[in-house]
């Protein structure tokens, strides 16, 4: 289940083994979550989302603390996703209906022209229910055989359902991650005394405090990324209840 845990270090190695990168970046998603909108002042999302990326977390021989680490970098790699996933769904939508070409999420003016556009044949509506949401279509006259549903609405029901899916699980990793990296960040004087204790010799003590180090700076990297993408998802959410006409 645990793939870096490891019983002795040899104080002689000191290869690129060492830094196990937990889930492997696509190259075209990384940067995907950095067009998010700024909606307060102060806050850019360019200058954090820059520094994105998956998590790459260095043994530091403890087991204890290694899947510690190991959970907390698989938490946020798997948010990361979520994120990048909502971005790449509310860009499928806007492109498929021209709306906005700004860099921001906003999709409300996209829903507007999906209303416009088939109006004459369907009603459609943003529905909202806690944190789920969904294009709603009715049939607008009620007599003769129900017809399929344009491909381009379809399309639209199909993005919007990923856009909601994913910027609900983006909120939820955020929960479980904010545990595990305050637990870290509070432990840090302990586990340093932990690491030292693993090494066998004095080279090896520095060389696992070094790794120690570079998880924590990995750590902090995490909850500030972290924090952004939960502010981009309830942002999405909040645009989905004002479109709906309900209030979160």
């Amino acid at each position: 289940m645990f793939r870096f845990l490891c019983c002795c270090c040899p104080s002689s190695d000191h290869s690129d083994d060492e830094r196990q990168p937990l889930l492997h970046p696509r190259p075209s998603d990384l940067n995907e979550a950095g067009s998010a909108r700024q909606t307060r002042p102060g806050h850019s999302d360019a200058q954090t989302m820059g520094r994105s990326g998956k998590l790459v977390m260095r043994r530091v021989c403890v087991p204890e603390l290694d899947q510690r680490f190991y959970d907390m970098a698989e938490t946020f790699n798997q948010q990361q996703e979520h994120c990048e996933a909502m971005v790449r769904h509310i860009r499928n939508l806007r492109q498929c209906y021209g709306c906005n070409h700004d860099d921001t999420l906003a999709f409300a003016e996209c829903v507007g022209k999906i209303r416009d556009e088939h109006e004459a044949k369907h009603m459609v509506s943003l529905q909202i229910k806690g944190y789920d949401f969904s294009l709603n279509v009715v049939p607008a006259g009620s007599e003769g055989e129900e017809e399929p549903l344009p491909p381009h609405l379809r399309l639209a029901q199909d993005e919007l359902k990923g856009i909601s899916k994913n910027a609900k699980a983006t909120i939820s990793k955020s929960t479980k991650l904010q545990e595990l990296t305050g637990w870290l960040l509070r432990s840090k004087d302990k586990m340093a005394e932990q690491v030292k204790g693993a090494a066998t010799t004095y080279q090896e003590q520095g060389r696992l405090c070094e790794n120690l180090e570079e998880n924590m700076k990995e750590v902090r990297r995490a909850k500030e990324l972290s924090q952004g993408y939960k502010q981009q998802a309830e942002e999405v959410l909040t645009e989905a209840a004002h479109i709906a006409g309900a209030h979160l």
